[in-house]
């Protein structure tokens, strides 16, 4: 999962680019040495010239951390590196004044496309994470939730992997938005997902469902690591700071939490509803808590077992109409 919010996908989106074209600039004046016989540039025959070049300054710069999660990033560096190695190999060759193998040119040609589709390949990615990303907070759009439930519960049906789905809801969050209005509203739930994604591991998601609602999705998790890891979740939410206010006073929130397992009987729909009902359980015991989806316990039954104080004086509905 990219951890990045759209406005540093954008960014980083647009930095590919220039580094792309800096890379293409570089290509275009190797091919220039090789076939007109000019000198090269002091770089190109030195070992350490794919970090000394453009392109391989925005590479190792620190502010591509984040994309060093995505393999392809990790392919580039490796056909860059190999394109310098061969470019260097070609220029010694020509500067000696002797015919450029045939096989040492076509290497180095093949090994820039190769660099080229591996670029692509990331810029895609990029541009596709943009494009399903919540602009907000940065989470999945909930158009994709389906897909990936789907995804993942194939795996399950196979006996590839276990996994399991969390709903979270942040509590009493429209007091933020009727207090402090939308704008600071909107910075307490991306403060939350935030919070979220960098605590979760790297091939887990979060959707955002509606509103203040989001669905995680935790693949290669059977029920108790799930339950464990979003008990950290809930409890390290409670304690980080989301946003500040006009005042210059730390907001704080808890959150709500209902998990289920995927089974292979059973649809990603209904997997949802059950996770929703789990979610809606933990809010009517008293909320900042994670419960399991239970077929034996109802909210009806659980409002009875409750007393009302608990309940804060809030209604509770059994399903989401």
């Amino acid at each position: 999962m990219l951890r990045l919010d759209p406005p540093r996908l954008q960014q980083a989106l647009d930095e590919l680019q220039e580094a792309t074209r800096d890379h293409e600039a570089w290509f275009g004046s190797l091919m220039r040495s090789i076939v007109c016989r000019v000198d090269a540039g002091p770089d190109d025959l030195d070992a350490a010239g794919h970090r000394r070049c453009r392109f391989g300054r925005w590479y190792h710069a620190e502010g591509q951390n984040m994309l060093r999660e995505q393999p392809s990033f990790t392919a580039i560096e490796s056909e860059h590196v190999r394109l310098h190695r061969l470019a260097a190999r070609v220029l010694s060759e020509a500067a000696a004044n002797v015919p450029v193998p045939t096989a040492d040119y076509d290497e180095l040609v093949a090994c820039s496309l190769q660099l080229r589709l591996e670029l692509e390949t990331l810029r895609h990615e990029l541009e596709t994470a943009l494009h399903n990303r919540d602009a907000v907070t940065g989470a999945y759009g909930r158009v994709e939730i389906l897909p990936a439930l789907r995804e993942a519960g194939e795996l399950v049906r196979r006996d590839v992997q276990q996994a399991c789905i969390a709903f979270m809801d942040l509590d009493h969050f429209k007091e933020v938005n009727d207090v402090h209005g939308h704008r600071l509203g909107d910075e307490v739930l991306a403060g939350a997902v935030r919070y979220v994604t960098e605590h979760l591991r790297t091939y887990d998601k979060v959707f955002r469902y509606g509103g203040d609602e989001f669905l995680i999705l935790l693949p290669a998790a059977h029920i108790e690591v799930a339950s464990r890891l979003i008990e950290r979740l809930r409890a390290g939410l409670a304690a980080t700071t989301l946003a500040v206010d006009e005042a210059g006073r730390a907001l704080r929130m808890t959150a709500s939490f209902g998990i289920t397992p995927l089974e292979p009987d059973v649809s990603a729909e209904e997997c949802v509803d059950r996770a929703d009902k789990a979610l809606l359980l933990a809010k009517a015991a008293g909320r900042n808590r994670v419960l399991r989806w239970d077929p034996s316990v109802t909210t009806a039954r659980l409002v009875a077992e409750v007393p009302p104080e608990d309940l804060e004086g809030r209604p509770v509905r059994a399903t989401r109409p």
